[in-house]
């Protein structure tokens, strides 16, 4: 006797198509995310205003530095200095412009920048120490960009990708800083001896 195979399944049930349609129309005029994407938009703001700074306290820093290495010996490092603030200023723009879609307005004003940077005010003159401190710098860029993707992870898909984007950005930086400063240590060292 053969047996016959149940046939018989749970319902399956038809999404509603016209259920999230409402829920956007519903926040159509309010904001650019639905109403259940769970997103504190003026607090996301706060923090990439905050990061917006930081990045630009970054161009300046790397444009200064570019300006003080040109007279040098170095001026692969002028040029790198020079490619870094090119970055940093592309990066600026794109959080300035996440911010704006969130409904945010983009806080360029230079005189918060130092103080509410990630990192220090660099007022050194030689290459070395500059490269150092640029290094550090983006070592702790690193750490908290690695912490904002945390916090937007689930709440800010579209954010956390951008901050995921710029973290790539600073880790090429410090690889980069990292070996600028061996080798102009390395270079200096032969000339001194």
């Amino acid at each position: 006797m053969r047996s016959t195979p149940n046939t018989k399944h749970s319902p399956v049930r038809p999404f509603k198509t016209k259920e999230p349609r409402k829920t956007t129309l519903w926040s159509w005029d309010k904001e650019a995310l639905n109403a259940d994407q769970a997103l504190d938009t003026e607090q996301a703001c706060k923090i990439l205003n905050e990061t917006l700074r930081s990045e630009l306290f970054h161009f300046l820093r790397y444009r200064h530095h570019e300006i003080a290495t040109k007279g040098t010996n170095f001026p692969l490092v002028a040029a790198e200095f020079k490619a870094l603030a090119e970055n940093e200023e592309t990066n600026m723009i794109m959080i300035a412009e996440r911010i704006n879609q969130l409904g945010g307005k983009a806080d360029f004003n230079t005189m918060e920048t130092s103080d509410r940077s990630f990192t220090e005010t660099d007022t050194t003159s030689d290459l070395i120490s500059m490269l150092r401190e640029d290094l550090i710098a983006e070592r702790i860029a690193i750490g908290v960009y690695k912490k904002l993707i945390q916090s937007f992870e689930m709440s800010d898909p579209t954010t956390r990708y951008l901050l995921e984007k710029i973290l790539g950005d600073e880790e090429t930086h410090a690889r980069g800083m990292a070996e600028l400063l061996s080798t102009v240590d390395r270079h200096q060292q032969e000339f001194h001896s």
